[in-house]
């Protein structure tokens, strides 16, 4: 969620922003030599060298280019007036970072957004037989809100002809003008909707989403809404995202619709939700199986920890490839603004790659971390099968590994009792943190309630967070990576995924298998310790 309650503070600057030129107009992030070194600093996730950072925007890719851009303030590390920032990489894995790519102006602050390829040059904005990147984000005008108006957000567009070095926005913005009675009317993802021949826009109204049209980008009609009547409705509905997917299963095409909220997510705080169902150029439909799940508040979440938030997909991606990849911003608006980071705020998820599933639950989102990312293998060790009860160290058999760890992990029950296991790290200071699975609950749970700094609030530590185990398999499969000061879990093939940050005295250095009853049979496990990107 826009945090508008902090603007006063972090908001001195005016709507000028336009009459900035030359030098301080171009500035760009600190340089990528920094050291990245800082206490609680990721590794291999991208994070911005300085300063605030939220949202991930305008994935696109291009030209060998994975784009990225992000709600960035470069003058602080909490929310105030909003730029996109800008990062490139060609691997998925190391980022190069580049100028600011949007600047605030008089129609206002650069809220969330995508882009696109223009392959057909719909828009116009192409030359030299060049297709443009045109890129689609929320104006919000903070005049307009401190007046106590409800129009002052509304969609606005700008393009590059240079393959997103430089961008120019569109003199006719915005080219969706805010009807007057909508205060909640934000973050546009645009896509190609080929059957219909059109683009197809939706963005965030409130508590639901709407669809708009157009043939080139810059006229848009309103098409259709969705969602007053299915999943969560605890909290503002934010950064959707629409695009088709093929049932692994059956080779059968629905469509996903993803969308995050704020509060409301089934741990606290930010999350995100998604839908499956139906669209047909116009309007969006449950799959009827799925509505089973999602009526009367109920939701099913992406990501169940506490740190997946306003994550999109990227466009583009090449049919030869064809994958669907996401990123998300891994915090959490109940503390995203006061943890104990102090150049830099907030970093992304590691990209992952999303999967479609029939399942006994229904159709369900399977999550695992992008193939690229193994190229960040350092040193790999076979760690030894066992059979064991209260506890298993496994630290002497991975050695130093400097917080940046990767896991691969098959268990099972090993005198037929329900699995209650959970993998533990610590440090010399006695913080700790817990994930695990317990099959009788037919839960995956995570604890951080030990794991170090939560003084900065009280909304931190928490309970223990919970997941719902999907898959029946008596083999529980764990993947975790382990970058510094935060944890991902994808189980059971990614059919449930946990993200959580985390602020330790000192960087975890032990691992341990821990049960509160009977044996567990560790049947394989396999880690590799990790390079730095930076």
């Amino acid at each position: 969620m826009k945090q508008f309650l902090f603007a006063a503070a972090g908001c001195l600057l005016t709507l000028l922003w336009s009459a900035c030129s030359g030098d301080a107009a171009r500035r760009a992030p600190a340089a990528q030599s920094e050291t990245y070194r800082e206490p609680h600093r990721p590794q291999f996730h991208f994070s911005p060298p300085a300063h605030w950072m939220n949202d991930p925007n305008g994935m696109v890719y291009y030209a060998g280019e994975y784009h990225l851009f992000y709600q960035y303030y470069p003058d602080s590390t909490v929310w105030g007036p909003m730029h996109w920032g800008h990062a490139v990489s060609t691997d998925l894995t190391h980022w190069e970072h580049l100028p600011i790519a949007l600047y605030p102006d008089s129609l206002g602050y650069i809220f969330s957004g995508s882009a696109v390829v223009d392959w057909q040059n719909t828009s116009g904005f192409g030359k030299n037989g060049q297709p443009p990147l045109v890129a689609i984000f929320t104006y919000h005008n903070m005049a307009g809100e401190k007046a106590g108006r409800s129009d002052f957000q509304y969609q606005g567009i700008a393009y590059s002809q240079d393959k997103g070095r430089s961008w120019t926005k569109y003199a006719g913005n915005p080219v969706v003008p805010n009807p007057g009675t909508i205060r909640d009317f934000r973050d546009p993802k645009v896509i190609w909707h080929e059957a219909s021949g059109q683009w197809i826009m939706v963005f965030a109204v409130a508590d639901h989403v709407t669809f708009y049209g157009s043939k080139d980008l810059k006229r848009w009609i309103h098409l259709s809404d969705f969602g007053k009547e299915a999943g969560a409705h605890t909290g503002v509905w934010e950064c959707p995202d629409l695009f088709p997917m093929r049932v692994e299963e059956s080779g059968d095409t629905l469509w996903t619709l993803l969308c995050s909220i704020n509060p409301g997510a089934p741990n606290g705080g930010s999350g995100t939700q998604y839908f499956i169902g139906h669209f047909d150029g116009t309007n969006f439909s449950l799959d009827a199986d799925f509505a089973k799940n999602v009526q009367d508040g109920k939701a099913v979440w992406l990501d169940y920890g506490r740190d997946n938030y306003a994550g999109v997909t990227w466009s583009d991606v090449p049919r030869a490839d064809g994958r669907r990849l996401f990123l998300g911003w891994m915090s959490n608006w109940d503390y995203a603004q006061i943890v104990p980071t102090t150049r830099w705020r907030s970093a992304m998820t590691l990209p992952r790659e999303l999967n479609l599933h029939q399942t006994p639950a229904g159709y369900r989102l399977y999550a695992q971390p992008a193939s690229e990312l193994q190229q960040l293998r350092d040193r790999t060790i076979a760690l030894k099968p066992a059979v064991f009860s209260d506890e298993y160290d496994i630290s002497g058999q991975i050695g130093t590994f400097n917080g940046l760890l990767e896991l691969e992990l098959e268990l099972e029950s090993a005198d037929g009792t329900p699995l209650d296991v959970a993998l533990e790290l610590s440090n010399a200071q006695g913080n700790r943190y817990q994930i695990g699975c317990n099959t009788a609950s037919r839960q995956y749970y995570a604890d951080r309630r030990q794991s170090g700094k939560q003084a900065f609030s009280e909304k931190f530590a928490g309970n223990v967070a919970t997941a719902p185990r999907i898959s029946d398999d008596k083999i529980v499969r764990l993947r975790f990576f382990l970058d510094t000061a935060s944890a991902e879990l994808f189980a059971d093939g990614g059919a449930t995924v946990m993200t959580d940050v985390f602020f330790p005295e000192s960087t975890f250095t032990k691992l341990r298998l821990l049960t509160k009853k009977g044996k567990i049979r560790l049947i394989r496990a396999q880690a590799y310790t990790l390079k730095r990107i930076w």
